[in-house]
């Protein structure tokens, strides 16, 4: 039984101060939430505030990206082992945003994603198409390519611990999302990717979330889908009430 995963990806959003009224709002929203696991992954720099403002709760806190070095002469990067210490238990890893603007590539997701493992951090891989891609029927090819690259190469009991989440880049910020049936059959050839590469016991286990314009008004329908077992979500997880009734689906 896949146990559903609720994230809030908050991207470029909040100060600190901000972080720890969201959870002073949040947390008595979702106090009776026994059905799915909660993350919120704010900036880097607010990690310690929503850390402290979540102790003692069932909300997990996460980063946004990581780099795969412990440490070293890299200006401005993160490592994991500096995520786990300063309180993180997941970290989310090639988002399309890192991928169209900063040059993370299918090597570099693999590299990040096997360096959080090692610091007992939880990766949350990201894989999806553009616009370009899916209208060209493209859309199975790059997760395929996605897959191989950033995920298939890891070893079964590395496989073990990470999560997937499924995010068509055209459905990004934009306001359109997939149609359930469009992110089931996605999900599904995921699944079928984990399938052959792992093994079935491998495919059953693995949680797989949905991210693209998620909100209260379409995630019932797409929690309804037997492969999607979360949410990345990204605007609709700034507000407390909105990702409340996300995470309450």
């Amino acid at each position: 039984m896949r146990v559903p995963l609720m994230a809030g990806n908050w991207k470029l959003f909040k100060t600190a101060a901000e972080t720890t009224v969201f959870c002073e709002r949040f947390l008595p929203m979702v106090a009776a939430a026994s059905h799915c696991e909660i993350l919120i992954c704010p900036p880097f720099v607010n990690i310690p505030a929503a850390v402290a403002a979540t102790q003692g709760s069932k909300v997990g806190v996460g980063g946004q990206d990581v780099y795969w070095q412990k440490e070293g002469a890299f200006t401005g990067e993160v490592s994991a082992p500096m995520l786990k210490a300063v309180g993180c238990r997941s970290v989310i890893i090639g988002h399309s945003e890192r991928r169209q603007y900063f040059g993370e590539t299918d090597t570099t997701v693999f590299k990040k994603t096997t360096a959080a493992i090692e610091a007992g951090l939880q990766p949350i891989v990201c894989v999806g198409e553009t616009l370009d891609e899916r209208e060209s029927n493209r859309t199975e090819d790059v997760l395929a390519t996605q897959f191989k690259g950033g995920l298939g190469a890891l070893r079964p009991d590395e496989f073990a611990k990470i999560v997937i989440a499924y995010e068509p880049v055209w459905a990004i910020g934009t306001g359109r999302t997939a149609t359930p049936d469009m992110a089931a059959a996605a999900h599904k050839f995921l699944r079928d990717q984990v399938r052959g590469a792992f093994g079935e016991e491998a495919a059953q286990a693995v949680r797989i979330l949905y991210g693209g314009s998620v909100k209260p008004a379409n995630v019932k329908n797409l929690m309804a889908q037997p492969d999607i077992d979360g949410a990345l979500v990204g605007g609709a997880s700034l507000k407390p009430e909105d990702f409340s009734l996300i995470v309450n689906f």
